[in-house]
């Protein structure tokens, strides 16, 4: 994983109860124990964040009967040991020439079920397997989908931080001139914005003009703005290890009625949607209550994407706001709502907001005009 590490914000206590938080979780799953990968959930779980993507094994072992462990390569356990969650833990490195399979296995109930990151590298894996041949593994997402869905106060006030960082990168965007100029060029813009209002990571800057702004996830291209197209802006990363992520739709020059009023439909879906969010309230009520909206005036066939995904330490995670996940809203889930419309060869419109869920209903952490913002 790349980008800043959160570490700073959080201690080796913080570190520690989340890893005992984890294990248990495993526990109640059924779970003999979590094997953690570098990525997400190893940032999320230690604070650590290895500075080279290696085929060197790197595993944290978490276990609900054993003190977590880092099997880490002899080279990196000096970089290791000073992540903010190394006191609450024990590094186990290994030297090349040696077996880190046969060290990791010592660590491991040989029959039992592990769940595995989802990124962890295969040969890795397989090589666990040829091991201890009578274990078997199920990914993290299947297994423990929730394990970070629930944020406490400190991860809320960077969710909102980064949230308002790229709020400031939308008010200044839209002040830039987008005619004549291309799709290309804008997303450039954004990205330096993000940037300037401390993201360390840019993950992505959709910038989709006109007819392309049909293609939900449109790549940025050379196409050059023209007066009167229909733009819909989605840009996000990281800021200190949190994610943002937010989508407005803007329109160069005066619109069309029938573009003034799909942009309405969306606005009102995603209010819908907003509402919707309440603990206790399945994930699918939030999906429902957008949908409905715009399936009732006759475009449901045009949204044609779930209405929202999680967000925490990644910009894209579980829950998400779609049909059949009967899972409820908790406090602390933090997750965007961003019904669509998307009328192909001509435009698309889609307005997002991050929402975490409170004790009574739900809170935005973005706060830009969800009203059409005509642009030059």
């Amino acid at each position: 994983m790349t980008g800043s590490s959160p570490a700073a914000s959080f201690t080796a206590d913080d570190y520690r109860a989340r890893m005992e938080r984890a294990a248990r979780a495993a526990a109640d799953a059924g779970l003999a124990g979590l094997l953690v990968a570098p990525g997400p959930d190893l940032v999320w779980l230690t604070g650590y964040a290895p500075t080279a993507d290696t085929e060197r094994l790197t595993l944290l072992v978490l276990a609900p009967d054993r003190d977590p462990v880092l099997v880490v390569p002899t080279l990196e356990a000096p970089d290791a040991a000073k992540a903010a969650g190394a006191p609450a833990l024990t590094l186990r490195d290994w030297t090349d020439g040696k077996d880190p399979y046969a060290a990791t296995a010592a660590l491991l109930d040989g029959s039992g079920r592990f769940g595995i990151s989802d990124n962890a590298w295969a040969m890795h894996l397989l090589a666990l397997q040829r091991t201890l041949p009578d274990t078997s593994y199920a990914s993290l997402t299947e297994a423990l989908p929730m394990l970070r869905a629930v944020k406490d106060a400190a991860e809320l006030e960077l969710l909102a931080a980064a949230g308002a960082a790229a709020d400031a990168a939308f008010e200044e965007i839209r002040r830039v001139r987008f005619g004549g100029r291309r799709e290309s060029e804008v997303a450039a813009d954004l990205a330096d914005l993000l940037r300037r209002f401390g993201h360390s990571q840019v993950d992505f800057t959709i910038v989709a003009s006109g007819p392309n702004g049909a293609n939900p996830h449109h790549e940025v291209g050379d196409r050059v703005i023209e007066d009167g197209d229909m733009i819909v802006l989605d840009f996000g990363g990281l800021k200190d290890g949190y994610g943002s992520d937010t989508s407005r739709t803007v329109h160069v020059g005066a619109p069309t009625d029938e573009e003034r009023r799909v942009h309405d439909l969306v606005r009102e879906a995603q209010e819908a949607g907003f509402c919707a969010v309440r603990p206790g309230a399945a994930c699918q009520d939030v999906d429902r209550a957008a949908r409905a909206v715009i399936a009732g005036a006759g475009y449901g066939e045009y949204f044609i994407h779930r209405t929202g995904h999680g967000i925490g330490v990644t910009t894209h995670e579980p829950p998400y706001m779609i049909e059949g996940e009967e899972r409820p809203l908790v406090p602390g889930m933090c997750f965007s709502v961003e019904p669509g419309v998307y009328l192909p060869g001509r435009f698309g419109v889609r307005i997002e907001d991050i929402v975490t869920v409170t004790e009574d209903g739900g809170r935005r952490l973005n706060d830009t005009t969800r009203e059409m913002v005509v642009v030059e």
